[in-house]
């Protein structure tokens, strides 16, 4: 694993921390189930790889981005809608923990190829 993935991977880690923190600091008195439930919905994406490995990509990139968890976040900040912004707090958070944990944005030649290398078990050479 090189150095940048390394980085990238840290800045995850913080962008995760931050959402949580930032979900927690905002006590729209979701529970905890609740909040669980809406930090793993941004998985649904997946189901775009349905209708193939390029759709697929496009859809899950589209909700992984930090920026959209970043706008609903804004939005429900500037907005003065505390649940809104609780939802892109968890949202930020989620696209956070799976650059944590090295799931990176998808490429389009299929789920297991990403900006930050591949995933998943590697065929044998």
């Amino acid at each position: 694993m090189g150095t940048a993935v390394l980085w990238q991977r840290a800045e995850g880690a913080i962008v995760f921390l931050a959402g949580i923190l930032i979900f927690l600091h905002g006590d729209v008195g979701l529970s905890w189930w609740l909040a669980v439930l809406l930090f793993l919905a941004p998985d649904l994406s997946f189901l775009g790889y349905l209708l193939g490995p390029k759709v697929g990509a496009v859809v899950y990139n589209t909700v992984h981005i930090y920026g959209f968890g970043v706008a609903i976040l804004a939005v429900g900040l500037f907005g003065s809608l505390p649940v809104c912004a609780a939802l892109g707090a968890l949202w930020l958070a989620h696209a956070g923990f799976d650059r944590m944990l090295g799931y990176g944005l998808k490429l389009p030649e299929g789920f297991a190829f990403t900006h930050l290398g591949r995933i998943g078990k590697q065929p044998a050479n």
